[in-house]
């Protein structure tokens, strides 16, 4: 199984988008945030590259969200 396409993966990604949104945030801003270019934003939001969890958890600061809440979340809309 690719964790790329996993449906947790991809659960745990649509929140990070909705968080991103939720926070008022343009993939630029989440971008200058993490020190790194609007593209690595684009890129795993589209699925287009695997985020690690070190990178999962810069993003959850850099968006002001809990990293725990946020795969508690994805598990609890598990099939």
């Amino acid at each position: 199984m690719s964790s790329l396409r996993s449906e947790l993966y991809q659960r745990i990604i649509t929140l990070l988008v909705q968080a991103r949104k939720d926070a008022g945030l343009t993939q630029v801003e989440l971008g200058n945030r993490l020190g790194l270019r609007q593209t690595f934003v684009s890129k795993f939001e589209l699925g287009e590259r695997r985020l690690d969890v070190a990178e999962f958890l810069e993003i959850c600061r850099a968006i002001g969200t809990d990293p725990h809440d946020m795969i508690r979340a994805a598990e609890t809309n598990e099939s």
